[in-house]
């Protein structure tokens, strides 16, 4: 599992690097003779851009790890088929489990965690 967050992760810092750094249209490198071109200073990016995103991505993967383990502590839920999704703070919680009494502790479960500003139900209960 940490792999697999290491590696979004990575993927994640890379396209916001990546995508930061090709958006120059004052790049006049290959349009000729520079010599006596004053240099093109590029505007700067606002604040809320890549940096930003990048940021609430990495929220989003902490919150949904911080979940997963809560989950997991908690006795009784530990071995149930639950998905944990996030979206700028808001848990999703998904899959089957056995009673009402099960799902009611998981949705507690999720909005317990600090960051975490409220959780969506999509948990079905079987019985």
């Amino acid at each position: 599992m940490n792999a697999n967050r290491e590696t979004l992760l990575a993927t994640v810092v890379c396209a916001a690097l990546f995508g930061a750094g090709c958006n120059n249209p004052n790049d006049n490198v290959a349009s000729g003779d520079m010599r006596n071109t004053p240099p093109t200073v590029a505007p700067v990016p606002p604040a809320s851009s890549a940096g930003d995103r990048v940021a609430v991505a990495i929220d989003d993967t902490a919150l949904t790890a911080k979940v997963k383990a809560a989950l997991i502590a908690e006795p009784g839920l530990q071995s149930l088929p639950i998905d944990v999704s996030t979206k700028q703070s808001v848990v999703t919680l998904s899959g089957a489990v056995g009673t009402a009494v099960e799902k009611a502790k998981a949705l507690q479960v999720a909005e317990n965690i600090q960051g975490v500003k409220s959780v969506v139900d999509n948990l079905v209960a079987k019985s």
